[in-house]
């Protein structure tokens, strides 16, 4: 595995938070002077072309950054209810290939094409989210590792978001081994490792949720660390709650009408 990020976005923002949505939850060059950062949420459900990824890249500012998510075909099972969006169906017959981190050539070419359009995006961070059905099983967990082992990392940092119950000793354990982010919630559950803090702010009731000003100090408190931080929201209002935060940081924040988020969780 070759592990050779060299951090440089992070670390000139080192003490700091970067804030952003999940998803452009505005039009895209309104976003580009609103927010330094913004998570693409699309390549989960159905990888856009690379030269997508080319065209955002070169329409974005000097200095926005990138990150997106993992395709499902990596971390989901075809049962999920996600796989609906795919362009074209999974056959029966290789349904069992794809998801969890399975060591199959299925889903080394879910990688090797996301990782192209990452490459072509610029994205810093790739986020694998996972299912409540991934379990902490002896077979999630070798796969886990035999994944993140055998992948080139050079130039992105891996951030690992889990929805099922594992055990805090053992997620420490595989992110250090594996040198992953944990990625959070944090007004929900602490990050337990990391060179850089990711947050993903789903709301505490559920996607409707409108996070409070006493919610946004606390997430503020929250990023009063050395490392440096990511804020993004994942809520139905998230470009409000996004600009309310960013102000109460006291970064440049450009007022905003009403408007509803449009990424999923």
């Amino acid at each position: 595995m070759k592990r050779t990020y060299q951090g440089d976005a992070a670390d000139s923002f080192a003490g700091q938070a970067k804030v952003g949505t999940c998803g452009f939850a505005m039009g895209q060059q309104e976003y580009y002077t609103t927010f330094p950062v913004v998570e693409i949420q699309q390549t989960f459900y159905k990888l856009p072309r690379v030269s997508t990824g080319v065209r955002w890249r070169a329409g974005a500012p000097t200095g926005f950054e990138f990150t997106m998510k993992a395709w499902q075909l990596i971390t989901h099972e075809p049962s999920s209810p996600t796989y609906r969006r795919l362009a074209k169906p999974i056959p029966p017959e290789l349904k069992a290939c794809y998801g969890a981190f399975r060591p199959t050539e299925e889903v080394l070419e879910a990688w090797a094409q996301t990782r192209a359009f990452a490459a072509a995006l610029g994205a810093t961070i790739i986020v694998f989210q996972c299912p409540p059905s991934f379990t902490p099983t002896s077979e999630h967990i070798a796969d886990l590792r035999h994944f993140f082992t055998n992948i080139d990392r050079t130039g992105w940092q891996a951030a690992w978001e889990l929805r099922g119950a594992w055990a805090a000793d053992v997620i420490l354990g595989l992110c250090r081994e594996l040198e992953l982010v944990h990625v959070v919630d944090p007004l929900k559950a602490p990050s337990l490792h990391g060179a850089i803090c990711y947050y993903r702010l789903h709301g505490l009731t559920g996607y409707r949720y409108v996070h409070t000003d006493q919610d946004l100090e606390r997430l503020k408190t929250v990023c009063k660390r050395d490392l440096p931080t990511y804020c993004l929201f994942n809520n139905l209002f998230m470009a409000e709650d996004a600009v309310r935060f960013q102000a109460l940081l006291g970064e440049k924040a450009k007022p905003l009408r009403a408007r509803r988020g449009r990424a999923e969780p």
